[in-house]
């Protein structure tokens, strides 16, 4: 009798469309001939650069820093010579410094790369100083300093450490392919976080929709009687870390508070792959797996991206654009960041660059609410987003904090399920703006 896969209550099926780039194996972008590697990729302190226009700079080596606690180095992808240190426009919507360099095609590796020895030997604060050090940020789209989520409070009592594989977002298959090509590597990386944070058991959360790879990862923690893999339904959004705690642990975050409050350490298997890298080879975080798919493009693809690479190549190993494309989006398309242009360079955090077309990306007209309350059924953080949004309609702003909008994860579940189509996220998001702009006065 197959057991019933783990899941939260709430939640959506989405048309997943993940199809397109599964089958496709991780294969090498081509090589950029100029990146622009941007100084702020994280949550926290921008970088200062730390080499200037002429330098010749190696791969790996360290070309951003700063003093500041949340905070992540910026190291070259290629080697050759920095062409330019100017601000350029960012996939997230904002501008930031950068360091342009222009590839001398050689991609000789840096003296500072050298491994680091095996987890057996290394201590936990060696583990997190290497992490940082190899300025590893969260791969699942948030890009949160990886090594601060490695020193939990002392009021903090850790015992679990998580690996997110669920990639609910519809379109994306990198979390997927990897879980398929690495899966020893990803078993390394979270054995070293688990001994980085201090804790003697750790999960692997995967939905059921990949059993191929929770098959690849159960091989390859077969040995390990203190991990385990566990099957989670498939139902968006799953991968909130949030969700998956309480899949998995049956423990509840409190509004406001942060998974350590529970005893518990989530990381993407992601970032557990890149620290496995870092410890085995001393290369730091200059490249990813990013999904390239959408019905705007010939041949989608799952590929290693050099970081600092434009969107538009990507594009072009893709075979190009096919007809003409609606919109172009970072991530996936439930809470990914529209871009106006492919020339933004590839950042920590891009998980997917998806080129929809205009059947996939047609937006429907806007109705009048019906009060059917299918909002509230599937939020996962059992808000009332119909309640919210009136309250936004008529600016009563002081309601919305008694309503808890702070809680809400804009996973975009309540838009979707909508009857009468009402942009609620884009309505939510304008309100927490207004009401940080409010408080700052």
């Amino acid at each position: 009798m197959k057991l019933a896969s783990l899941t939260f209550s709430g939640g959506i099926h989405p048309p997943y469309r993940k199809g397109m780039a599964q089958s496709h194996e991780i294969r090498p972008c081509s090589d950029p001939e100029t990146v622009t590697i941007l100084l702020r990729q994280h949550i926290g302190a921008p970088c200062e650069p730390l080499v200037k226009v002429g330098d010749e700079v190696k791969v790996g080596q360290k070309i951003g820093d700063t003093e500041a606690f949340v905070s992540a180095p910026i190291h070259s992808s290629v080697s050759g010579k920095v062409s330019k240190i100017m601000e350029v426009d960012s996939p997230d919507g904002t501008s930031s410094n950068a360091v342009v360099i222009k590839s001398d095609g050689l991609f000789e590796i840096s003296e500072e790369v050298k491994p680091k020895g095996d987890i057996d030997n290394l201590s936990s604060k060696e583990i997190i100083d290497i992490v940082r050090e190899a300025g590893i940020t969260g791969q699942g789209g948030a890009s949160f300093p990886t090594h601060i989520k490695l020193v939990p409070p002392k009021d903090k009592e850790v015992d679990i450490v998580i690996l997110n594989g669920a990639e609910c977002e519809p379109y994306l298959t990198a979390d997927h392919r990897l879980m398929l090509e690495k899966s020893e590597d990803i078993i390394y990386g979270l054995k070293a976080i688990m001994k980085a944070v201090g804790v003697n058991k750790g999960y692997i959360g995967i939905e059921d929709n990949k059993m191929d790879a929770i098959d690849s990862m159960r091989e390859a923690a077969k040995n390990e009687s203190n991990i385990e893999i566990v099957a989670l339904e498939t139902k968006y959004p799953q991968g909130d870390e949030k969700r998956i705690i309480d899949a998995i642990t049956k423990r509840r975050v409190p509004s406001g508070g942060l998974p350590m409050d529970v005893g518990v350490v989530v990381n993407n298997v992601g970032t557990a792959y890149a620290i496995s890298v870092a410890i085995k080879t001393g290369m730091p975080l200059i490249e990813r797996i990013v999904t390239v798919t959408g019905g705007a493009l010939e041949q989608p693809s799952n590929f290693m991206v050099r970081i600092g690479t434009p969107f538009s190549s990507l594009i072009e190993d893709c075979g190009g654009y096919k007809g003409e494309v609606e919109k172009l989006v970072m991530g996936g398309p439930m809470m990914g960041m529209a871009q106006f242009t492919d020339s933004v360079p590839v950042v920590k955090g891009t998980s997917g660059v998806l080129a929809l077309s205009k059947a996939e990306a047609a937006l429907p007209e806007q109705k009048q609410c019906i009060r059917c309350a299918k909002c509230v059924e599937v939020c996962p953080v059992k808000l009332e987003p119909v309640l919210m949004n009136q309250n936004i309609m008529h600016e009563r702003f002081d309601e919305l904090e008694k309503l808890n909008i702070w809680s809400c994860i804009e996973c975009g579940a309540c838009s979707f399920v909508c009857p009468s189509k009402i942009s609620l996220v884009h309505s939510f998001k304008y309100a927490k703006k207004e009401l940080a702009k409010r408080k700052s006065n």
